[in-house]
């Protein structure tokens, strides 16, 4: 693999591209530019580590919620063939693991620099580069710049009155400190009853005196049946990857299995009901896949919904504790539907209470714990489980300036705009991996992050090939792009979750826009494909 200096750069001293994230989209969206176009390439990532969300999210319990075997890169046979998985759902450890492999595996690390901050992105229009600023002081230019930043990676730490004058320590999950927390003994208040705190709950359960859960907006669940990949399940899975490979890339969500064609309303009962019991029992996200109409129609949906409340009345013994976490406000899988090992068991545990933080909001928190409008609780930790500022948050906290200094938190000052979630009006050479207006959150990740790299991968050979030097999504475009993602929510059943944070709704003052692109990934990828087969059409090159 050569290396490359600045004689192979458009301007002496600057690179042909700039990737700002060492996660699963950064890492290989370097092996793509670098190896197999023969560009000069640098990463900047923040962490002093590989892995980008995974990285930062190494709290008590972090699990990923897609099947570890869907979980990975496709592109490279070799590497499919000589990593194995422990486990059905793999823990942050192991992803980690499997991440530096792939860094050590492709020598990508020689092009990465490690805690490195990037405050300002800002385009040169005369020299037809970004320049980037680091947090350190260092500027950096290149022809295209990439942002490989995550959608679930600007930790959002709630605004409560008093936080600074707790005596105890505080964490947010999105943000966990590398040496660990030790909650052996401490009485413990865990904010958040979203996926992470459905997956951390239970193991502070196991170490703290007391766990105190403060649920304002209550969730479905549904158990993951994790286990480890027996040597059979393993073989199984390498004889099939193939067919797996293939349902990935051809199904709606980008996971390694299909959705049912058939309606929920046109099972009888009975029938709804042993499936939905055989679905339980296997477990994990393809419980909506049972029906096909089950984020289509309200009434197909509410039959999932009582299904999973009846079991949460089964599960948990206090009545009253079971009906409040059975108090759900939005269809089963309009929010991100997660999936658990052992959550509802923790509210049978002695030293686990768990709060109605809507009918009683957190008001404060005072020195000693939260203060809700009906009691104190005494806490020794508090940890938040609040989620992110998702999607446009890690853009957003960068100066990222396009054409005649267009800010892009002014650009999107109503909310994202852009063409296919990949290129953005008014910010030439700009590409943004698994961006708001494509399917990203809605989908198995790597699914979404090799189809968007291959395609920008294809698109600057294209533009080289043809000595175009610049590519800027329309304004036109981007308008019609947002219409039909608007649309594509509009046809489900995702909208009429008002709390989700696919609409922004867990950050106070962001615009309330839905900002995946909900008509399915394989139809997104035939959408991608057409785009580039038409020359690029909605983009402006020159």
């Amino acid at each position: 693999m050569p290396d490359h200096n600045a004689s192979s750069t458009p301007h002496q001293g600057a690179l042909d591209a700039v990737i700002i994230g060492a996660g699963f989209s950064g890492l290989y969206q370097l092996h793509t530019l670098r190896d197999r176009l023969g560009l000069a390439v640098q990463v900047l990532e923040a962490g002093e580590g590989v892995g980008g969300t995974w990285y930062w999210n190494r709290y008590p319990g972090a699990r990923c919620d897609s099947e570890s075997h869907s979980y990975c890169y496709t592109f490279s046979d070799e590497l499919l063939a000589e990593w194995e998985w422990s486990e059905r759902y793999p823990e942050q450890p192991e992803i980690m693991r499997y991440l530096n492999h792939v860094a050590d595996r492709f020598d990508l690390r020689r092009r990465i620099r490690l805690g490195t901050r990037v405050t300002a992105a800002h385009h040169d229009a005369q020299a037809n580069l970004w320049r980037l600023r680091t947090e350190a002081g260092e500027e950096i230019a290149a022809r295209y710049l990439i942002t490989a930043v995550g959608c679930l990676s600007t930790a959002n730490v709630p605004r409560i009155e008093g936080l600074e004058q707790f005596e105890g320590r505080w964490f947010h999950t999105g943000e966990w400190p590398h040496e660990g927390v030790d909650f052996s003994g401490r009485r413990v208040g865990l904010v958040g009853t979203g996926s992470t705190g459905i997956q951390a709950a239970p193991v502070i359960a196991e170490t703290a005196a007391h766990l105190t859960v403060f649920q304002r907006t209550a969730n479905y669940s549904v158990p993951a049946q994790n286990a480890p990949l027996t040597p059979d399940a393993r073989r199984h899975l390498r004889e099939t990857f193939d067919e797996i490979k293939r349902t990935m890339r051809e199904t709606t969500n980008g996971h390694p299995f299909r959705i049912s064609e058939r309606s929920a309303l046109a099972a009888t009962p009975e029938e709804r009901q042993a499936l939905y019991e055989a679905a339980w029992a296997k477990g994990g996200l393809q419980f909506r896949a049972t029906f096909k109409d089950l984020l289509s129609d309200l009434e197909a949906n509410e039959t999932a919904a009582s299904f999973i409340k009846a079991k949460i009345h089964q599960i948990v013994r206090d009545p009253a504790t079971a009906a409040l976490l059975a108090d759900i406000d939005h269809p089963y899988a309009a929010k991100r539907p997660p999936i658990d090992s052992h959550y509802f068991e923790t509210f049978n545990r002695a030293n686990v209470t768990l709060v109605d933080a809507r009918r009683a909001p957190i008001q404060r928190i005072t020195r000693n714990g939260i203060q809700t409008s009906e009691a104190e609780y005494p806490l020794d930790i508090i940890v938040f489980a609040t989620g992110f500022d998702a999607m446009t948050g890690p853009l957003l906290r960068i100066d990222i300036r396009g054409r005649d200094g267009l800010l892009l938190r002014d650009a999107w000052a109503e909310g994202p705009r852009s063409h296919l979630g990949l290129g953005v009006p008014g910010f030439p050479n700009l590409f943004t991996i698994t961006g708001p207006g494509s399917p990203s959150v809605l989908c198995n990740m790597p699914v979404a992050i090799e189809q968007h790299v291959d395609w920008i991968t294809d698109c600057i050979a294209r533009l080289r090939a043809d000595g175009v030097a610049r590519i800027e999504a329309t304004p036109e475009a981007a308008e019609a792009w947002v219409a039909q993602v608007n649309a594509a929510a509009e046809a489900t059943l995702l909208p009429q979750a008002a709390s989700s944070w696919y609409l922004g709704a867990n950050v106070p003052g962001k615009p309330r826009v839905f900002m995946p692109y909900a008509g399915g990934m394989a139809h997104y990828r035939r959408i991608c494909d057409d785009v580039a087969a038409r020359g690029y059409a909605g983009f402006a090159l020159g």
